[in-house]
């Protein structure tokens, strides 16, 4: 069996209704559900589930098509709620890009933004690029830092909510960035994730000094990081949630159970196997059958 999710502010009955008749349609055998057996409320109004049982990559399809202003998450019933999250940060559990922020303090914003959106789409190679966009910031005041945490970088709205239920109900929870630790630390705090996981920039009096301590975090450092908790815990690849919106993203994404693109790059949004591009952070909970009153709201 199969689980479709829907999430939209505002959901209504006949929405859901009409989902489970398009759903029904696609069935082998032809059967029709009526009334409304087959799916139930979340939480009214904003989330619902639909069980079927015929294609799951088919009828992801045809749900999305039909829906193209809410969140549809398809799944198998079984181990939908994860005990695993490996989550990107830039983009993804904060709004910014750290390193476009940071440049924009060396008056380089555009220069370097134009390469990082390049990386993220998959067109350049990630460690060249990161290398490159460094470089740029040598001699860039370190107290510039600071100052770009406390003024640019914001939390993801639902990011803490995600990650401290998921916590409370036993997942184990990683912030794995292709970004620096300056900010992924605070960040990684801020929200709750267990363990973070960042590149780290050289800085010699109190400068950047236009270089990145090696081995970079990458796309294969974060598919490693998913892979070796999945060991470390003992859980199959089923019990795992991983969410990016990068090239970089795409190897765990692919590797967990449900590989998410958060409103991503198109080709992410393409390979994910599961897609937000409306809703907040809290989609992945409704994804897991979590249900508002079980949230841990910070």
């Amino acid at each position: 069996m199969f689980i479709a999710t829907l999430v939209a502010d505002g959901l209504k009955e006949e929405q859901v209704e009409r989902a489970v008749d398009l759903l029904d349609l696609e069935t082998a055998c032809g059967v029709r559900r009526s009334g409304h057996a087959g799916w139930r409320w979340i939480d009214e109004g904003r989330a619902a589930d639909i069980d079927f049982s015929n294609d799951p990559v088919s009828a992801r399809g045809v749900l999305e098509a039909d829906f193209p202003g809410i969140d549809i998450i398809v799944q198998p019933e079984s181990g939908r709620e994860k005990k695993l999250l490996v989550a990107d940060m830039d983009s993804t559990m904060i709004t910014v890009e750290c390193i476009d922020e940071l440049a924009d303090y060396a008056g380089i914003k555009p220069q370097i933004a134009d390469v990082t959106e390049r990386a993220m789409r998959g067109e350049l190679d990630f460690a060249a690029a990161l290398d490159a966009r460094v470089a740029l910031l040598k001699g860039l005041e370190e107290s510039a830092i600071e100052r770009c945490l406390a003024e640019r970088v914001k939390l993801t709205p639902g990011a803490k909510t995600l990650v401290q239920t998921m916590r409370a109900r036993g997942a184990t929870t990683i912030l794995v960035s292709g970004g620096f630790t300056r900010f992924a630390e605070p960040v990684g705090a801020e929200i709750g994730f267990d363990r973070v996981i960042a590149n780290v920039l050289e800085i010699e009096d109190a400068r950047l000094t236009g270089s990145v301590r090696r081995p970079i975090v990458d796309s294969a450092t974060k598919e490693t990081t998913l892979l070796g908790a999945l060991a470390e815990l003992g859980l199959p690849a089923e019990g795992s949630m991983a969410v990016g919106d990068g090239a970089n993203d795409l190897a765990m994404i692919r590797q967990a159970g449900l590989g998410v693109a958060y409103r991503a790059k198109p080709i992410v949004a393409a390979a994910a196997r599961a897609r937000v591009d409306h809703g907040d952070l809290t989609v992945l909970l409704y994804a897991q059958g979590i249900a508002r009153h079980d949230w841990v709201v910070a």
